[in-house]
């Protein structure tokens, strides 16, 4: 079976590549914004936090190969959070 669903690439972006790689051609693009980003520490990615702000600029995971694994394995914990704000 095909699993083209978990790769995404948009080399005519403006802001292509949004992070530094050296890989350029297997740079993901389907996790723009990484819906991880809620879970604060628990996101499991490299960043820090600037002034308050979390800065995951040098946080590569969306964007890599077995990213969308990675990914998807958290949500549930993203899915569990929204539904106790309601």
């Amino acid at each position: 079976m095909s699993q083209n669903y978990k790769f995404v690439q948009n080399n005519k972006c403006e802001y292509f590549p949004c992070h530094k790689v050296k890989d350029k051609e297997n740079f993901n693009c389907l996790f723009c914004f990484c819906p991880l980003y809620m879970l604060k520490e628990d996101c499991g990615g490299n960043f820090k936090y600037n002034h308050g702000t979390k800065d995951c600029s040098s946080c590569t995971i969306p964007h890599s190969e077995g990213g969308y694994d990675y990914i998807m394995s958290k949500m549930g914990r993203v899915i569990e959070i929204a539904s106790e704000r309601d």
